[in-house]
């Protein structure tokens, strides 16, 4: 689950790896030359390290990647992973070691010498991102990464330099947790008591009640749970970490807990994975845990709004039209198309009641994203060009894939209705873009906006470099980064 346990620093002790248990990984630059753990690894090994690191298959290692020498005699460990690394990597090269020797470790217990590794910090980030499991619903537990000690020759420091990296570690395994999770167990009442916990770390958390909503005139958002039994919420988080008066960084995610599509129902054919389809308040929820873990320097709000979107004699029907917060009138063309219903009055409500110094909004919003950008990128749509450039760099640096997308007028008049001031869908061209200049309306003149679609990064099919095949956490890297380089508070 969220909380990274098994991961620990400690000093180099050669007379303990003759008896360490499970696997010892060890770092061997390319030009071979042997740290002192490496070396009485070697001389217990009966020289196996140095045969290995000499031989072919060594040559055609790729930096980054883990030779695995089992049942080594001379040791206890039952496996001995040599990982190709040179002494100065890049941070990213660091983290995917850590990336490829969680994969080769599994469940098993780890002992891995860092000493005079660079980024120890990176190579345990890499470590906590990929060596996640989500095992809660098997009788068979063993997903994860097992215990895992480092030794370096300063464990404080890079405990030190590591600990806000694993924060933010687990604040993705919070949202990976979140995205993973059924929509018998992860109902709208189950994920706010799962948001309301995050007051242990700080958070003051306020969760809105359907009456609450109606009195707000969140119609919007209403009508899309009105045909489900569980009851439609908006939960408000806080993080108060910045300056008293700054006013805040605002994140918005939309937080379909399962979506049938409602009355415009989906095709049966992987309709499962829809449990996914809270993404964006997932993420939401991960960025909130980790800057509260990490402590930022930021004001930060996080409201998500959480729904379920089921047919019934109750539900929404096509041509039905709604009025959101914002007054706006809405006629609803799709039912399937209740992600922008969703986040248009909580995006209204977040700039009524916080006045923020910016807003994103993140969600799994359309297919037609996946159409454009594939599993690689997430689309990125904006008012205010500072603000893009400054989220695509920190997406770059936490190597998250992000793409800038247009808006335009030409898009926004695909939206226009017969019988209300606006209709949910614009027709197939374009349908991702449409989704954004529909939100887009609801933004208002002063505020500086990022839409994020993540309907293609939220869940995915394949095991990626940092996590495993499922939910991905995509968003807590890139947006804690944002906030650490552009919202927090210097000394």
């Amino acid at each position: 689950m969220a909380e990274l346990r098994a991961l620990t620093f400690q000093p180099v002790d050669l007379d303990a790896l003759a008896t360490a248990k499970g696997r010892i990984a060890v770092f061997i630059t390319p030009d071979l030359k042997l740290t002192a753990g490496a070396r009485r690894l070697n001389r217990l090994a009966k020289g196996a390290i140095a045969r290995a690191t000499t031989s072919e298959a060594w040559d055609k290692l790729s930096e980054g990647k883990v030779m695995s020498l089992a049942w080594p005699a001379g040791l206890e460990a039952d496996t001995v992973d040599l990982v190709k690394l040179s002494r100065r990597p890049s941070q990213d090269l660091a983290r995917k070691a850590g990336a490829t020797l969680a994969v080769a470790a599994g469940a098993s217990e780890l002992t891995a010498l860092v000493e005079g590794t660079r980024y120890p910090e990176e190579i345990a980030l890499g470590l906590a991102l990929r060596g996640y499991g989500f095992d809660d619903h098997k009788t068979k537990k063993g997903d994860a990464l097992g215990l895992a000690t480092l030794m370096c020759a300063k464990p404080d420091e890079a405990e030190a330099a590591a600990a806000p990296r694993l924060a933010v570690a687990e604040g993705v395994h919070f949202t990976r947790d979140l995205v993973n999770e059924p929509a018998n167990v992860l109902t709208t009442t189950e994920f706010a008591k799962r948001l309301e916990a995050l007051n242990s770390l700080g958070v003051e958390v306020e969760v809105l009640e359907e009456k609450q909503l109606a009195k707000l005139g969140m119609g919007a958002l209403l009508c899309v749970g009105q045909g489900s039994d569980s009851p439609s919420k908006v939960v408000v988080m806080r993080w108060n970490g910045g300056a008293k008066d700054d006013a805040p960084l605002a994140l918005i995610g939309k937080g379909v807990v399962f979506d049938t599509g409602g009355i415009s129902l989906k095709p049966a054919g992987g309709m499962e994975d829809m449990t996914m389809d809270m993404g964006g308040a997932g993420v939401v929820a991960g960025v909130m845990h980790a800057i509260a873990k990490r402590k930022a320097k930021a004001n930060v709000v996080g409201m998500v709004g959480l729904v379920e979107n089921m047919p019934s004699g109750n539900a929404v029907r096509p041509g039905d039209v709604v009025t959101s917060m914002k007054g706006d009138t809405i006629e609803v063309i799709n039912t399937d198309a209740e992600g922008r219903l969703v986040l248009c009055d909580v995006m209204w409500h977040a700039q009524e009641s916080v006045k923020p110094a910016a807003m994103i909004d993140l969600a799994t919003l359309t297919g037609a994203c996946i159409i454009a950008l594939g599993h690689e990128n997430a689309a990125v749509y904006s008012n205010d060009d500072p603000l893009a450039n400054a989220f695509l760099k920190a997406a770059e640096t936490e190597t998250e894939g992000a793409w800038r997308m247009p808006l335009g007028q030409a898009y926004d008049d695909m939206l226009k209705s017969p019988v209300a001031d606006m209709k949910n869908v614009g027709g197939r061209p374009a349908g991702s873009i449409t989704a954004a200049q529909f939100l887009k309306r609801f933004v208002k003149e002063e505020t500086p906006w990022i839409h994020l679609d993540i309907a293609g990064v939220a869940h995915v099919k394949t095991d990626l470099d940092m996590s495993p095949k499922g939910a991905t956490g995509w968003g807590v890297r890139a947006l804690d980064r944002l906030i650490a380089d552009k919202f927090e508070v210097t000394d």
